[in-house]
C-alpha cells in the first residue's frame, strides 16, 4: 500500500488492517492515538518516514508460488526454518500482546477474547518447543540422511530408533495446534470483528488470520512433502 506524510495513523489502518502490525512494530500508536499524521507521528519517535514507506509498499506483497515437491529436502528443511520458524518466533510476541490488551479491555463485554487470549497462549507454548524439537533433533538428522546417501558419512542408527517416531510426534502436535485454531476461528466469527471495535481488536483478528494461514502452509510443507520423503530417504540408505 502506499501512503503519504498527511495521513494519519489511524486512516492507513483503516485502509489495510495489516498496516497496525508495522505501526506496533515501530512503537506507533494506531489505536487511541492515531489521530495524528504519519509524518508526526514519525518525528515523535524519530523514525525514517521512507524506511516507514518501503515496509508498508510490501504489506500485500503476493509470494511467488513454488514447487516445493521439486526442492531437495536440505534446502526445503531450511526454507522451513527460516521462513515459517521465523514468522511464528517473530509474531507469537506480537500476537500475545493484541490478545492480553484486547482481552483486558474487552473481556467483560466479549468474554470470546479472553478464551482467545487463553488458546493462543496455549499453541503459542507447544509451537515453541515444538519447532525446537524440529531445530535440534529432526531437521539435522535429515541433514544426515542426506549426507549417508551421498556417501560423505556412513550410516548410523539414531537415538530414537527411526525417524517414523519423532515425525508422528510432530504429526500429532500439528494436529493439536490446528484444532486450537479451529477453535479460535469459531471464537472470532471467521475473524470478524464485532463493528465498533477498535483498531487493536482488529490488529488482533487480522494477525489471527494471517498467522492460521501462515500455521496450515507450514504443516503442509511437512506433513505432505518433507516427512514422507524423509521416511522414504531413511530407507533407502538402511543396511
Amino acid at each position: 500500500m502506499n501512503i503519504t506524510k498527511n495521513k494519519t495513523v489511524a486512516e492507513v489502518v483503516t485502509e489495510n488492517i495489516k498496516a497496525a502490525h508495522i505501526f506496533k512494530k515501530y512503537g506507533i500508536d494506531f489505536c487511541c492515538g492515531g489521530g495524528i499524521t504519519i509524518e508526526k507521528a514519525c518525528k515523535k519517535k524519530d523514525i525514517d518516514f521512507v524506511e516507514l514507506k518501503e515496509e508498508m509498499s510490501r504489506i500485500d506483497a503476493v509470494s511467488n508460488a513454488y514447487n516445493y515437491d521439486k526442492w531437495e529436502l536440505d534446502f526445503l528443511v531450511d526454507h522451513i526454518a527460516n521462513v515459517h520458524h521465523t514468522y511464528v518466533e517473530e509474531n507469537i510476541p506480537l500476537l500475545l500482546q493484541y490478545a492480553s490488551k484486547v482481552a483486558k479491555v474487552h473481556g467483560h463485554h466479549y468474554t470470546e477474547v479472553v478464551e482467545i487470549h487463553k488458546l493462543f497462549v496455549e499453541v503459542a507454548n507447544e509451537l515453541t518447543a515444538h519447532m525446537k524439537k524440529e531445530e535440534l533433533i529432526l531437521f539435522p538428522y535429515v541433514k544426515q540422511l542426506i549426507k549417508v546417501k551421498k556417501g560423505t558419512i556412513e550410516a548410523f542408527a539414531p537415538h530414537f530408533g527411526t525417524i517414523k517416531n519423532p515425525i508422528q510426534m510432530m504429526e500429532n502436535e500439528h494436529d493439536n495446534a490446528g484444532d486450537i485454531f479451529k477453535e479460535i476461528s469459531k471464537l472470532t466469527n471467521n475473524y470478524t470483528p464485532p463493528e465498533n471495535a477498535c483498531n487493536t481488536f482488529k490488529a488482533l483478528y487480522a494477525k489471527l488470520a494471517e498467522f492460521e494461514q501462515d500455521l496450515h502452509q507450514h504443516i503442509h510443507l511437512e506433513n505432505n512433502i518433507l516427512f514422507p520423503k524423509a521416511i522414504q530417504l531413511e530407507k533407502s540408505v538402511e543396511k
